[in-house]
């Protein structure tokens, strides 16, 4: 198994309980601390200080920006989707985890290049098979595209829009999805088995390969566009949750968490960077119809 020498430093220290939703936007990274509903940003200079841009009530998963309404968000929030002002006031699309048979919330979420916002959901205690995917379409409808899975995360789609990846961390596994025109899955296979640690939060670099923050791995895996795990870059944190390429290449920023871990939080709970050689693109924008 291929590693890396790469070295992993603080970026943005903090102390999130469960830090998700890298994404860059605007010359900056967002990302949410999940279980305390803030969403917070980070500018690319010094003091890297993050920054409340608004704090939710309920649980925030991730967040995509609206196009052409500055400081506007769609969020996996709660048992829902919500259209969120920049007073944190929010507009639900749909929520459809309320009345489940177990207590559910959203998790990670993002936007395709088409426009339209995936997101998963979980149950808090991890119910088997409870888990869903959703898609947001540009009239504001909700549709559950996948079903069965359990804690579902990292959504990342190719820039055709036309492969989209999913993990199912419980169960270890990565799926990859070809869609029609409408966002349909038009197949369903299995792309990696993650081993030694859960996928978590995910992106895909200009190149096509994927990267994954592995929960309980201390690490984060690339993957080329034919499965093969062609790297392996270790962390000084047992919980990365989700990875942000910055768009002018040469940067790797990774959120982590501190859930459930015991002494003092080290470097766990705050963003991390790891120097690489790939770039993505900006996060891409919900584009509200």
């Amino acid at each position: 198994m291929p590693d890396t020498s790469a070295r992993a430093e603080i970026w943005a220290a903090g102390d999130y309980e469960l830090g998700e939703g890298a994404r860059w936007v605007d010359d900056r990274l967002v990302l949410t601390d999940i279980l305390t509903g803030r969403l917070l940003e980070v500018t690319g200079t010094e003091p890297r200080t993050p920054r409340e841009l608004l704090c939710l009530d309920v649980p925030l998963g991730a967040v995509a920006p609206i196009a052409d309404r500055p400081g506007h968000w769609i969020a996996a929030a709660g048992t829902g989707i919500a259209l969120l002002a920049p007073d944190g006031s929010a507009q639900w699309l749909a929520r459809p985890e309320d009345g489940a048979a177990t207590p559910m919330r959203m998790n990670d979420g993002v936007c395709d290049p088409l426009g339209r916002f995936w997101a998963g959901s979980m149950a808090y205690d991890g119910t088997t098979g409870a888990g869903s995917l959703y898609r947001t379409d540009p009239d504001g409808a909700v549709h559950r595209v996948l079903t069965g899975l359990t804690i579902v995360n990292g959504p990342a789609v190719s820039a055709d829009g036309e492969l989209l990846y999913v993990a199912d961390s419980a169960a270890g596994t990565i799926l990859r999805c070809t869609l029609n025109a409408a966002g349909k899955p038009l197949s369903v296979k299995e792309f990696a088995q993650v081993d030694g640690g859960s996928p978590d939060g995910m992106t895909l670099d200009t190149e096509g390969r994927l990267w994954v923050a592995v929960w309980g791995g201390s690490a984060v895996h690339r993957y080329d566009p034919d499965g093969t795990l062609s790297a392996v870059l270790p962390l000084p944190v047992p919980q990365p949750t989700s990875v942000c390429l910055r768009p002018g290449g040469g940067q790797l920023l990774v959120t982590t968490a501190r859930y459930g871990l015991t002494g003092g939080p080290g470097a766990s709970g705050s963003v991390l960077t790891v120097p690489v050689d790939a770039a993505a693109p900006a996060a891409a924008a919900y584009h509200l119809a």
